[in-house]
């Protein structure tokens, strides 16, 4: 199995291209996840490396997983399309991430591409000249509106290459979201009507807790377009649970759903308890077994073969 929903982190360097911002430093987010993973945000070269080691020891625990899809995080653009730093707070570079899976083989490159860059087009084709595998998006925090149709040549080119396109579903609260409607699911449609699978994240819950009201608009994307697919990240988080306890009444769907843990937020135990499996969720030693373990005791089947999906 193929984890499709894997971050990629790190603080910047003089060469690494990436970027995280003072106040996203101070969130609580970012505290938490540098705790956890004893990561010392005060000095980058550790903190890097920590957080690598980290992530290939915990991965190499699981028995679930073969390979998982690392994904980086652009920034955000102004009106003329140069990155703007001062409204970006979190950005991983495609190259970063290209020299951390270069000697990792279990680790596939998903580059991250925000659409409202001058060089969008020129950079996909760099991109995938280098072997992504798809191009992940999150448009609260990225400050753009993927139904924009501008973006119509961008999708058109992502369906040509065969290049998935990821994109952040509901209501972000990890990184500093801006205009949270752009995460609703139907802003789709155009990256679809132009021929590029898309794969809604986190099973298009929107992450208010248990108003969730992007299932149906899931069901009835399902049913209208073949290249549509939702990835199961994050399903296991208390604000998101909810949809999953809904998805589970739909296994017309299961052929559509992608496994995903978005690692490194915790993958918890407690909704396995809605099958009974909660024991054995709970005994696993790593997000990645936990996730699946989880899924399994609720009934949900990611179906979707990812590694025909992605692009080779």
């Amino acid at each position: 199995m193929i984890d499709a929903h894997c971050h990629l982190a790190a603080l910047g360097t003089s060469t690494n291209g990436c970027w995280v911002s003072p106040r996203m430093l101070k969130s609580p987010v970012a505290r938490s996840v540098a705790w956890s993973l004893g990561i010392p945000l005060d000095n980058a070269e550790a903190a890097n490396r920590i957080y690598m080691e980290k992530l290939d020891e915990e991965f190499a625990k699981s028995e679930s997983v073969d390979q998982a899809v690392l994904l980086a995080m652009d920034g955000v653009y102004d009106a003329s399309g140069r990155l703007d730093k001062a409204h970006t707070d979190f950005l991983i570079s495609n190259d970063y991430l290209f020299e951390v899976v270069k000697t990792r083989p279990h680790f596939l490159p998903g580059v991250s591409i925000n659409p409202t860059r001058r060089d969008a087009l020129d950079e996909l084709e760099r991109c995938a000249e280098r072997g992504a595998v798809l191009v992940k998006v999150l448009p609260n925090a990225q400050v753009f509106d993927p139904s924009d149709g501008r973006f119509l040549r961008f999708y058109r080119r992502l369906g040509e290459l065969g290049i998935p396109f990821l994109s952040h579903i509901g209501y972000e609260f990890s990184l500093i979201g801006q205009d949270q409607s752009v995460g609703d699911p139907d802003r789709l449609v155009q990256a679809l009507e132009q021929g590029a699978t898309v794969i809604a994240a986190h099973g298009c819950s929107q992450g208010l807790f248990f108003i969730e009201k992007h299932i149906p608009t899931m069901l009835q994307m399902v049913r209208r377009y073949k290249n549509f697919y939702s990835d199961l990240s994050a399903l296991t988080l208390p604000n998101r649970f909810g949809a999953l306890l809904r998805i589970r009444r739909h296994p017309e769907i299961f052929e559509r759903l992608v496994f995903g843990t978005d690692y490194p937020l915790p993958c918890y135990s407690f909704p396995a308890i809605f099958g009974g499996g909660f024991l054995e969720a709970r005994r696993a030693t790593n997000r990645f077994d936990r996730q699946a373990r989880v899924l399994h005791a609720l009934g949900v089947r990611a179906e979707a073969d990812l590694s025909k999906l992605l692009r080779k």
